[in-house]
């Protein structure tokens, strides 16, 4: 989706009186988040040992069943390890944020758009963790776990992830709120 795209995507969702305030989309390309810090370890013992498997059951000659008991966790461990990025930077690309004067809107999806939508009236939660460029993220509801985008339940908060200048929107959004209550 190219940045010219957001707007008309994001109007086909907007309601009968329904501004919309701001649009953007999640920062582009490959992206560590700091849960990548204990699941890249991980996933490098689960690929290895997956892979170490693998060869030596081919090399020692074994049955066919133990040679293609190991191909799902061979293609497991290789998703895991580098094919997860790869996904996740293409859902980023195909999602649009929108920001309007009665709700925000979350279009994403990798094979087909979903919407998600949060009344600015009972919107109570909103969380800004800013990085130094002034890029950010806003995540909308209750979190827990340590992680600003996971709730008490362990399921992800809906996020404005990666934007630019997150002060900026996060001020709109408060901005509308007040408008809106």
């Amino acid at each position: 989706m190219q940045d010219y795209e957001i707007e008309p995507l994001l109007a086909r969702e907007l309601g009968r009186g329904e501004k919309l305030l701001w649009s953007g989309r999640p920062r582009q390309g490959l992206m560590l988040r700091p849960s990548d810090a204990l699941f890249i370890p991980f996933s490098l013992m689960w690929g290895g040992f997956a892979l170490f498997w693998e060869t030596s059951v081919i090399r020692e000659g074994a049955s066919v069943f133990f040679m293609i008991w190991g191909v799902p966790f061979v293609a497991v461990g290789l998703y895991i390890t580098v094919g997860r990025f790869f996904v996740d930077a293409r859902i980023r690309e195909r999602t649009a944020y929108g920001v309007t004067n009665e709700r925000v809107v979350i279009v994403s999806g990798l094979f087909k758009p979903a919407v998600k939508s949060l009344s600015l009236r009972t919107l109570s939660d909103i969380s800004l963790t800013e990085r130094g460029d002034g890029s950010g993220t806003i995540s909308f509801g209750p979190s827990g776990n340590g992680s600003p985008l996971m709730t008490r339940r362990g399921q992800p908060s809906p996020a404005f992830e990666g934007i630019a200048n997150a002060r900026f929107v996060h001020q709109t959004i408060r901005d509308a709120q007040k408008s809106s209550g």
